[in-house]
């Protein structure tokens, strides 16, 4: 990880240019370089190196698979997620519970819709997730796993911390996460409501649905993420019922 000299920059992305994945039964967009898609200039931003924003139809989803050296964290918006992982936990990830997966030095894991309704013989509901990525501070710790029920911290509409490796946040109603410098808060708003918006070296703000109006930059829509580099303190408002993800980080992936 590097800590360096920063430019003042603010660059929207918009939700269709993501890059895209669709196996049938897994509808995958990506905000950074990830699988078969790869663009040397969007790779990570400071620490985050994926965000998933991942639909997956009933009765399917993703079989067991390792990973390694990553603080996984997964946040449900509609639907419920069955984890499994070789260290023996397991859990159901819904809407307002976070979860954090430490792969350490090695994990194997499996993630499947637990969110379906039977009509006679057919399962019918997708799960929506959004899925991100943040290298840990040392390689190779111990795997862990830990999830916690935030949705009532969520009814205040302001930013609540949901997974955190920062000083500042101990003792707070945050997950852990194995990296100092990095915080992710999540926010649901309602038309109107406001947040102000961390100030960091980094943030990566997602609205993975609704849509809201960033502070001198303009409209939101679902989708759509914004990188802040060397800024910070604008407020992003409700323009519609929505939710939204905000990445703090004072660092970034080492070169």
């Amino acid at each position: 990880m590097s800590r360096i000299d920063l430019q003042p920059q603010i660059d929207v992305r918009r939700a269709e240019d993501r890059f895209a994945s669709n196996f049938g039964w897994l509808d995958s967009k990506h905000s950074f370089s990830f699988g078969q898609h790869h663009d040397r200039a969007n790779t990570h931003h400071g620490l985050l190196l994926v965000n998933n924003d991942d639909v997956v139809d009933a009765g399917t989803g993703f079989d067991t698979h390792p990973h390694r050296d990553m603080e996984i964290v997964t946040w449900v918006l509609d639907g419920s997620l069955v984890h499994q992982d070789s260290t023996g936990h397991n859990g159901i990830i819904y809407p307002g519970l976070a979860q954090r997966m430490s792969a350490g030095r090695g994990i194997m894991h499996s993630e499947k819709n637990d969110s379906w309704k039977l009509q006679g013989d057919t399962h019918t509901d997708p799960v929506h997730f959004v899925q991100m990525w943040v290298v840990p501070d040392e390689r190779g710790i111990t795997p862990g796993y830990e999830q916690l029920e935030i949705d009532g911290e969520l009814l205040s509409g302001s930013l609540v911390p949901v997974a955190s490796g920062m000083a500042q946040h101990d003792g707070a109603s945050a997950i852990r996460i194995a990296n100092k410098y990095a915080a992710l808060h999540a926010a649901r708003l309602q038309p109107g409501q406001s947040v102000e918006l961390p100030d960091a070296p980094f943030l990566h703000l997602f609205v993975p649905r609704g849509s809201v109006t960033l502070e001198g930059a303009g409209p939101l829509a679902t989708g759509d993420a914004v990188r802040f580099t060397a800024t910070g303190g604008q407020r992003v408002t409700a323009t519609e019922a929505a939710e939204i993800l905000v990445w703090e980080m004072h660092a970034t992936v080492a070169a």
